[in-house]
C-alpha cells in the first residue's frame, strides 16, 4: 500500500510538470448535450458528469447496460446537476444509430453539442493479418469513422436548428494523436499489408478530416466542429484490445497501478473534450491538445481529400435504410 501512495503521488507531480491544463467550469442550464460511451472509468464517463454537474441535460450513451452506465453516474453528481437520460447506442450498428437519432430529434427541440466519444482500438497486439470486417468495412472504420459520421450527420438538422435558435452548436471529436499513423491513401482503400494500428490511425485520421469539413460547410450557421487527443489517459480500452490472451491480461493487472498512477486520470482526460464542447474561446475547425490548439497530421491538413471523404461518406450514408419504426 505504501509503495502504491508513493507511486501515485510521483505520478501526480509528473503530471503537474508536464502541465495538463483543466477545462473551465461554465453554467450550462438548459443546455443538451449528447455523449456518447460513457461507461464508468472512461473519459465519456468524465465528460457526461462535468457537463451535467455543470446543469445541463445530458444524453448519455452505451452499447449496453447503459441505466447501470448512468445510475453509477448519477451516484456521483452533486445535488442540483442536470438530468441524464440513458440510451443504447451500437456505432457499429446502422439500425442503432438511426433509433437513437430519431429519439433525440423527436424527444428534443434542441441539441447544443455532440461529443463523439466513442471509439474501439482492438488487436493491440498487431495479431491480426487480415482485418476484420463489418458490413464489408474493417471493423475500426466501421465503428469510429462510419458510426460516428452516421450519427453525427443523422443529428445534423437538429443541431443546425439549434445553433440559429440558440447562438451556436458544436461537434466534438474525440481522435487520437494515432491518427498520425493513418494516410489518406488507406482512407479509400485497403492499407496493406494490414496492421490495426494504422487502421484505427485511418479510422481517427477520417475523424479529423470530417472536422474540417464540418467546420467549412456549417460554421457559417453557427455550427463549429473540434477535434482533440485526450492524452494518455488510464482506461480500460486496453482490456478490449488484449482481451483472449491470459497471460498479458495478467500482466497489465499487475501493473495496472504503476499505469495508474502515471498516465492521466479519466477526469484529466476529459479536461480538453469540455474545453472544446463549451469554452467560449475555442476555435472551431482546430485540433486540439492539453486545452490548447495543436498541429494536426500533414494528411489531414489535405482539403481535397477531406472533401472527397466528405462525398464518399454522404453516398454510404445515402445506402442505408431507415429502420421500421
Amino acid at each position: 500500500m505504501a509503495l502504491r501512495r508513493l507511486m501515485a503521488a510521483l505520478g501526480r507531480r509528473c503530471r503537474r510538470l508536464f502541465g495538463a491544463a483543466s477545462a473551465q467550469p461554465r453554467d450550462l442550464k438548459g443546455r443538451v448535450y449528447l455523449v456518447t460511451g460513457i461507461a464508468p472509468g472512461s473519459i465519456g464517463f468524465e465528460t457526461a458528469r462535468a457537463l451535467a454537474a455543470w446543469g445541463a441535460t445530458v444524453i448519455v450513451t452505451t452499447r449496453s447496460r447503459s441505466q447501470d452506465a448512468a445510475q453509477a453516474l448519477r451516484a456521483v453528481l452533486p445535488a442540483g446537476a442536470g438530468p441524464l437520460e440513458p440510451e443504447s447506442l451500437d456505432l457499429a450498428d446502422a439500425a442503432s444509430v438511426e433509433r437513437l437519432a430519431t429519439a433525440v430529434t423527436q424527444r428534443h427541440g434542441r441539441l447544443d453539442g455532440l461529443v463523439n466519444n466513442a471509439g474501439i482500438h482492438l488487436d493491440l497486439l498487431s495479431q491480426w493479418r487480415e482485418p476484420k470486417l463489418l458490413d464489408g468495412h474493417e471493423i475500426h472504420w466501421r465503428t469510429n469513422y462510419l458510426g460516428t459520421m452516421q450519427l453525427t450527420l443523422r443529428l445534423l438538422p437538429l443541431l443546425l436548428r439549434s445553433a440559429a435558435a440558440h447562438g451556436g452548436a458544436r461537434v466534438v471529436n474525440v481522435v487520437s494523436m494515432l491518427h498520425a499513423r493513418g494516410r489518406n491513401a488507406g482512407l479509400f482503400g485497403a492499407s496493406l499489408p494490414y496492421n490495426s494500428w494504422v487502421a484505427y490511425g485511418n479510422s481517427k485520421l477520417g475523424l479529423v478530416h470530417a472536422t474540417l469539413e464540418l467546420q467549412r460547410l456549417y460554421a457559417a450557421q453557427g455550427l463549429q466542429a473540434y477535434c482533440l487527443h485526450p492524452g494518455a489517459v488510464f482506461t480500460n480500452i486496453a482490456d478490449k484490445g488484449l482481451s483472449g490472451n491470459p497471460v498479458l491480461e495478467a500482466i497489465r493487472r499487475f501493473f495496472a497501478p504503476m499505469e495508474a498512477a502515471f498516465l492521466l486520470t479519466p477526469e484529466e482526460g476529459a479536461q480538453t473534450t469540455l474545453a472544446c464542447a463549451t469554452a467560449p474561446e475555442a476555435r472551431g475547425g482546430a485540433y486540439y491538445r492539453n486545452c490548447r490548439v495543436a498541429e494536426a497530421s500533414a494528411d489531414s491538413r489535405d482539403a481535397a481529400v477531406g472533401r472527397k471523404l466528405w462525398r464518399e461518406t454522404e453516398s454510404w450514408l445515402g445506402s442505408i435504410k431507415a429502420p421500421s419504426q
